[in-house]
């Protein structure tokens, strides 16, 4: 048995809420395991004030989360089957998306990953084309296998901020303990937020971010 791979042209999809005109921040935000785009980007309805443009790009693999429910719909962006395959596509993807939205000539640029997509949001910042002034993972790992030495000269201009919830039962103290022991060991300079609460994401501490409170 042999294994290739074939690039195929496909179509995906992103969602956009807020000011596509002239946007002074550009908000982009990518979903965790399971979840739709249109769903995931309504939680940032308190980022439209007219000046923000918030793009919510979706995983490439969508599937019936429930066997027999058909209206149970969740997206992934990636598997450990053929996982650097899928890595390098999604990069490629967001990249695509970012062009496609003028992030490149945006004032502001700001990704926010939750729980699968805060390593997705971490490899793209790390290896992709684009470029961001804030990356904030929420409720997920820095993905272990990330070269983080390679990741230092990309984020140079770019704050690192990690937010958890109390109860996250991903994320726990001691998984937050490792993640910054290793951007301290690089030299990465960051943040820790935390909240009361679980996996989830919390309006509050949302605002208190965008207002540059926390």
């Amino acid at each position: 048995m042999a294994e290739h791979h074939l690039s195929v042209p496909r179509t995906a999809r992103f969602f956009t809420l807020g000011n596509e005109s002239t946007p002074t921040e550009l908000w982009f935000v990518l979903h965790g395991y399971g979840q739709l785009a249109a769903r995931f980007i309504r939680h940032f309805e308190p980022l439209d004030d007219g000046s923000r443009l918030v793009v919510a790009p979706e995983g490439l693999s969508r599937f019936y989360i429930e066997v027999n429910r058909a209206d149970k719909i969740g997206a992934s962006w990636m598997t450990r089957e053929d996982r650097l395959v899928e890595i390098a596509d999604y990069v490629r993807y967001l990249d695509a998306v970012y062009a496609a939205v003028g992030g490149a000539t945006a004032p502001r640029v700001v990704v926010l990953g939750f729980s699968q997509g805060t390593a997705t949001a971490a490899r793209w910042l790390a290896t992709g084309a684009a470029r961001a002034d804030r990356l904030i993972l929420w409720g997920g790992e820095v993905p272990p296998d990330l070269d983080l030495a390679a990741a230092r000269a990309r984020w140079l201009e770019t704050g690192v901020t990690l937010v958890a919830g109390s109860t996250d039962p991903f994320i726990t103290t001691k998984v937050l303990a490792r993640d910054e022991a290793r951007l301290r060991e690089t030299g990465i300079v960051y943040q820790v937020e935390r909240f009361e609460g679980g996996h989830e994401l919390d309006a509050e501490v949302l605002r208190e971010i965008v207002r540059g409170k926390r």
